[in-house]
């Protein structure tokens, strides 16, 4: 339980900028051990992003929470995935051959088509985000956390790391079947909790399949759009397309629960 524990702030000082405390004789082996929590982080996020959504609620009209609510998982997390959505778009749209694009992707400085898809990826949150009932964003707030870090770890089990070095590299050993199992149960739980409210709620069998289908098919397509892009492209995953997996599937799935949400 100990070493769990540590492996779970591991992973919660590398997404977050939550402190955490210093750990003796680290290694950064360690961080692999941490993968199967990347979901549960997602959770944490999503719940303080819902917190702030609510908290801000109270004093603004509900568009301004969300945007309140943005900036704040933003600052929590460093635009750590969002940096890695630039440097993504950047490479793979400025680039031709693998060596071409690995370097744009280390290139520091924001480019046009990562400047393009990360003004288009906050654009198309904040306006999905806001179409949205009030009561159904908290909700969908801590489920796409959740699910679309489980994406990306998905993404760590079914390619190989690209690069001889560099921020993933120490997530980059073969996942066990455990880890597997315990990143998709906290991916996952969130989703499984929102169908528990539906059929206690005794809305209609069409209505819990809707949401199945609606919630998790738009963000599993852009994953394994994702995915055949970056076997393409790279024959595998940097860190920086982990972050891009995070973002396209987390705003895929706010878009599901929306287009539920209209043919209620």
């Amino acid at each position: 339980m100990q070493k769990e524990w540590r492996y779970f702030l591991l992973a919660l000082g590398f997404f977050t900028r939550i402190p955490v405390p210093d750990f003796a004789n680290f290694q950064e082996s360690d961080l692999n051990h941490s993968t199967k929590y990347f979901p549960l982080i997602g959770i944490i996020v999503g719940f303080l992003s819902a917190a702030f959504f609510y908290a801000a609620s109270f004093v603004f009209p509900h568009v301004i929470a969300v945007l309140i609510s943005m900036a704040a998982t933003i600052y929590l997390t460093g635009a750590f995935h969002e940096d890695g959505l630039a440097d993504s778009a950047d490479g793979i749209g400025g680039g031709w051959e693998r060596e071409q694009i690995l370097t744009i992707m280390q290139d520091s400085r924001l480019g046009t088509y990562g400047a393009v898809a990360l003004f288009l990826m906050l654009i198309a949150k904040f306006q999905t985000l806001s179409h949205l009932n009030p009561i159904l964003i908290p909700l969908a707030l801590i489920a796409g956390h959740a699910l679309s870090r489980l994406w990306g770890v998905l993404l760590m089990a079914t390619l190989t790391y690209t690069k001889p070095a560099g921020k993933a590299k120490p997530l980059a050993t073969q996942l066990s079947m455990q880890h597997l199992a315990v990143a998709t149960a906290f991916g996952l739980l969130p989703l499984i909790s929102i169908l528990g409210l539906l059929i206690v709620s005794n809305h209609s069998q069409l209505i819990i399949i809707k949401f199945i289908l609606l919630a998790l098919l738009p963000s599993f397509i852009i994953w394994l759009w994702w995915r055949a892009k970056l076997m393409k492209n790279l024959g595998g995953y940097t860190g920086d397309t982990l972050g891009a997996a995070q973002q396209l599937t987390e705003l895929a799935f706010y878009m599901g629960v929306l287009a539920w949400s209209m043919h209620l």
